[in-house]
């Protein structure tokens, strides 16, 4: 059985701990707060884009590399994104496993299946597995940025529309709440706008537009901005996930420490007061000898 030394130790340094959890759960309150933002005001934005590309397709019956969809998909890029850091939950094992999993049962059904790994715990993970990985970017919580989700966002379309892939899909935990994360996978290439227009019925406006530049002119710039947005909301959505999963994981890490501190310090209090006892026993039986 622990002394009262040992005891008292153990108390202190789950009270150190305590601390330095209560501190990473304020910091990932404040960074969701301002992540959550950020998203609340890009869904509507992205979708608005995304609305005025459909109406504008459909009316002029506008073909656009970005838009076609092949025949059927034997070449797919996946990019996964996922967290450089610990401490938020299963966060980071969702995505892995969920990867791990899709991976192993699809791999035959496909011609070409390459990944693109966001996030260091990701590319640790299967750095030892048969995905064939062909980028791997790090830092995306610290560097999270438009410019750079339009750069990775270049980079992409370059190899869709150059044929070297059929889709391109996004694996990410989608930001729900401060206490909720899900899982989702989404194809943004190749760009799917039948759910998003009203105009596929009529093939027009309510009224006759004259477009300039002209309306190819148009899909072709609303294209390229509409998926460097994507990108950038799917990057987003991840780290907001991220900032709340670890928020959580220290909330209850917190609640954890206070319990077994006060576990810590009954089994304490029980044996000092047994060791008092003992020595007024001891003191009495001496007395009583004399």
């Amino acid at each position: 059985m622990a002394n009262l030394k040992d005891i008292r130790q153990r108390i202190s340094s789950v009270k150190n701990t305590q601390q330095i959890t209560r501190a990473m759960k304020m910091v990932s309150a404040a960074k969701l707060r301002r992540a959550q933002e950020n998203i609340q005001h890009m869904r509507p934005y992205a979708q608005s884009i995304l609305s005025v590309i459909a109406d504008v397709a459909a009316t002029h019956r506008i073909s656009h590399p970005l838009l076609s969809q092949s025949s059927e998909s034997k070449r797919i890029l996946l990019v996964v994104i996922n967290s450089d850091r610990g401490l938020c939950g299963a966060f980071n094992n969702s995505v892995n496993r969920y990867v791990e999993n899709w991976h192993n049962k699809n791999k035959g059904k496909y011609d070409q299946l390459d990944y693109i790994f966001i996030g260091k715990r990701v590319a640790d993970y299967f750095k030892r597995e048969d995905l064939n990985a062909v980028d791997v970017m790090l830092n995306l919580a610290k560097d999270i940025s438009y410019v750079k989700a339009a750069q990775v966002a270049e980079k992409l379309m370059k190899a869709y529309t150059g044929g070297q892939y059929d889709e391109i899909r996004f694996i990410y935990n989608e930001f729900k709440s401060a206490i909720s994360q899900n899982l989702v996978t989404e194809t943004l290439l190749p760009v799917d706008v039948s759910q998003s227009t009203f105009a596929e019925a009529e093939h027009q406006f309510a009224t006759d537009l004259i477009f300039e530049p002209q309306p190819e002119a148009i899909i072709d710039e609303l294209l390229h901005k509409h998926f460097a947005v994507q990108v950038y909301r799917c990057m987003s959505e991840s780290v907001a996930a991220e900032h709340a999963a670890r928020m959580t994981a220290m909330e209850n890490a917190t609640n954890n420490a206070k319990d077994m501190i006060s576990k810590l310090t009954l089994t304490y209090n029980k044996l000092r007061q047994a060791a008092i006892t003992t020595e007024l026993i001891e003191i009495t039986s001496g007395a009583e000898a004399l």
